[in-house]
């Protein structure tokens, strides 16, 4: 394995303030496909012997300065050794073409988390869970489903990229007419960017808002474009994904085998989420008494975030202390 060189930014550039009773260091670890995957590594002040260890991805489109790292510090000050990276492809991480998302690399991203973790002389490798956000909680469900490393798995205001992708939102879509005309402009976008020699953007998130605009769209646009989440390398804080950046997700299915997880996996939605959908689908694709859906009172999608008094972090304590500790 070769690591590719990256240029990380050494200052504090996160959305959120700095914990002091938490240690923070870049780092930076391998996929099988060979791209190099930066992350910010969070460890309890003070901590030592072999500690549990999360690794902690997304949301769809954002960076680990974002609500990610967030979880990772908020995670370690309660005693986790935590990471927050970049996906392949994404903010600082390596990869080329730049914002193009895959079922398969971006599964493989926290697979490689686990690799790096459970390879750390301070972790120990027998108790190691991760956390998705948003699209990566699809992500997310789909490593533990692949990998028995991982003990366990929480998915916070998770969206199934693949379910939306097929069927659009509430199942707008889902007819094979409307993903024929998908797969039509896909189809010419790709010949319009190999022709220009360079990929078209499809654009973050909206702004300014238009009058019209649905509450979910209100609420990702004062995340993403408002000092309160704001990031110049986050795709949706700024230009987007490639417009042919999602086309896979059509035709490959992320929660096929959640039904043969066996270890514990957490759901939490807010209760007013317009994604509340996916993480109730996702439950009932889950067998067995390892599974639990958390439903957080008046709650939206992008409540969970960074809205401190909304993220059930004694919850999540809980659940991989339970999960993590012996």
């Amino acid at each position: 394995m070769k690591a590719e060189k990256l240029d990380l930014t050494q200052e504090w550039d996160k959305t959120f303030p700095r914990d002091e009773r938490v240690d923070h260091e870049k780092v930076t670890f391998v996929t099988r496909y060979g791209i190099t995957l930066a992350a910010d590594l969070y460890k309890p002040k003070g901590a030592e012997g072999k500690l549990s260890a999360i690794a902690v991805c997304g949301p769809f489109g954002a960076v680990k300065e974002q609500a990610s790292g967030l979880y990772a510090q908020e995670m370690a000050t309660r005693g986790l050794l935590a990471i927050a990276f970049d996906p392949s492809f994404t903010g600082e991480s390596g990869g080329q073409p730049r914002r193009v998302a895959s079922p398969d690399i971006n599964t493989e991203d926290f697979c490689a988390a686990v690799d790096y973790l459970s390879c750390r002389e301070d972790v120990d490798p027998d108790r190691i869970g991760i956390i998705g956000i948003c699209g990566f909680g699809g992500m997310a469900i789909n490593a533990a489903a692949l990998d028995p490393r991982i003990k366990a798995t929480a998915a916070m205001t998770m969206y199934d990229m693949s379910r939306v992708t097929r069927e659009g939102y509430f199942g707008s879509t889902d007819s094979k007419e409307a993903r024929d005309e998908q797969r039509r402009a896909w189809a010419a976008q790709r010949t319009a960017d190999y022709k220009a020699g360079e990929y078209t953007r499809a654009g973050g998130v909206v702004d300014p808002l238009p009058n019209d605009a649905p509450q979910f769209v209100r609420d990702y646009h004062d995340y993403y474009k408002t000092p309160r989440g704001y990031h110049e390398r986050s795709g949706n804080s700024t230009d987007g994904w490639n417009a042919t950046g999602t086309i896979s997700f059509m035709n490959q299915p992320l929660l096929d085998m959640a039904c043969e997880i066996d270890t514990p996996v957490l759901l939490v939605h807010g209760e007013k989420a317009h994604s509340r959908y996916f993480s109730e689908g996702a439950y009932e694709r889950l067998r067995g008494d390892n599974k639990e859906l958390v439903i957080i009172p008046g709650a939206s999608h992008v409540d969970l975030y960074d809205n401190r008094d909304t993220i059930p972090f004694d919850r999540l304590e809980a659940f991989f202390g339970k999960s993590l500790i012996r």
